[in-house]
């Protein structure tokens, strides 16, 4: 399993930048998870727009969602160009009709997940968390069977995700705010959360994502540090994440 960093500012995309977006990769399916503002442009320098197969989405704010519309038009522009007239795959949830009925397009079907089911899409399975944010957004423990990965999407702190994140082998984990900030009014989560649910769930690994538009992001690594022990870097574009089998 292949995780490949291409979108990661919380709120909105910094100066070369993309708000959330991440691909995943295994036996050549891709998927990929969240298509934040700026996303698309960056995720070309990497694969092609038409070799995605499936997208999974954890709720509807903008800086997740805001290449929709973007990724859509290039389907039916690429169907011109190279006749490829599959149908792509969106999975949304449905406390949003508005929003979710927005996902079928000319080559995109929205397709409903049931938070309270265990979802297959092509080698992954996921199960969902509903986190605390001001809308309804789901995280996702995702396996492929021999290795697993917790993203938590937006969300403040909450004790399920310490029992949602056991074992797991990686923490994708939104860091919106510094240690000592109130970030749970927000909706989001600071760097002793995260240390927090890391080193109570055991996992193996850390990935500090949805970064703030302030301050130095290497105090998140150092304040998440005196909690957990284990392995901290911060999300970048173009980093990858991959565990073998």
């Amino acid at each position: 399993m292949k995780l490949t960093i291409i979108g990661y500012w919380g709120g909105y995309p910094a100066m070369d930048g993309a708000s959330t977006m991440y691909l995943l990769e295994k036996d050549g399916f891709l998927l990929v998870i969240d298509v934040g503002s700026g996303g698309l442009v960056k995720f070309q320098k990497y694969r092609s727009i038409t070799e995605i197969d499936a997208v999974l989405l954890s709720h509807y704010h903008a800086d997740h969602i805001a290449d929709i519309g973007v990724l859509q038009h290039a389907r039916l522009i690429q169907s011109y160009i190279t006749g490829e007239e599959k149908i792509l795959p969106i999975y949304g949830h449905e406390e949003d009709e508005k929003e979710f009925e927005k996902l079928n397009h000319d080559y995109t079907e929205a397709i409903a997940y049931n938070p309270h089911n265990v979802l297959k899409v092509g080698p992954f399975f996921i199960r969902f968390l509903k986190t605390k944010h001001p809308v309804s957004c789901y995280g996702m423990r995702i396996t492929d069977g021999t290795s697993t990965i917790i993203y938590t999407a937006d969300s403040a702190f909450q004790e399920e995700w310490i029992k949602f994140s056991k074992d797991a082998d990686l923490l994708l984990a939104e860091c919106n705010f510094y240690a000592g900030q109130n970030a749970s009014d927000a909706g989001h989560m600071t760097s002793e959360d995260v240390g927090t649910i890391a080193k109570e769930a055991n996992v193996g690994e850390v990935i500090l994502t949805h970064l703030p538009h302030f301050g130095n992001h290497e105090d998140l690594i150092k304040q998440a540090e005196e909690i957990y022990k284990g392995k901290i870097s911060l999300a970048y574009e173009g980093k990858v994440w991959k565990k073998e089998g």
